[in-house]
Formats: structure tokens, C-alpha cells, sequence
């Protein structure tokens, strides 16, 4: 089975996105965006990128979690946290 991305709704009411492997393992979770379309926009941008490693910031949150930025052009970045993900 191929993987897929969900679009859901957090806690605090915003709309994010979250690859998922062919097994239904969550690979990554998207930051918040307020609407349905930039969340698909970051879908969409990840899917077109996600290709070049030179794209990708790599740090640790403060709680010690992996996590990375993800910049396409000049102007946008998007930030992803994640448990364990090998670039």
C-alpha cells in the first residue's frame, strides 16, 4: 500500500498535515496553518521538494526532539517535527 498524507484538525483548532507510510505509520507532522488550502499548499510543496537535501535545516526542539525546516524559496518555510525520519 502506497503512503498517503492526511489534512487534520489539532487541539488548538488549526489545520495541519501529516504524511503517513503504506503501513499507517505517521512519518511527520505538518506546523498549523487557519486554512484548508495552505495546508494544501504545504502538501504540495513538501511533495515537489521534499526531493533535495540542500532544502532541509536540521535541529532539536528544547524538549530534545528532532526536527527540521523545510525552505523552498526565500520566502517560505515550513516547519516539521518528527520522531524518526531519515533524510
Amino acid at each position: 500500500m502506497a503512503g498517503k498524507f492526511e489534512v487534520y484538525k489539532d487541539t488548538g483548532g488549526e489545520l495541519g498535515f501529516r504524511p503517513k507510510a503504506g503501513n499507517g505509520q505517521v512519518v511527520l507532522t505538518s506546523e498549523g496553518y487557519s486554512a484548508r488550502a495552505s495546508a494544501m499548499n504545504g502538501i504540495k510543496s513538501v511533495q515537489t521538494n521534499c526531493k533535495d537535501e540542500k532544502c532541509f535545516d536540521k535541529s532539536e526542539t528544547a524538549r530534545g526532539k528532532s526536527r527540521f525546516n523545510m525552505t523552498t524559496t526565500p520566502l517560505f518555510t515550513v516547519t516539521i517535527s518528527f520522531n524518526s525520519f531519515v533524510l
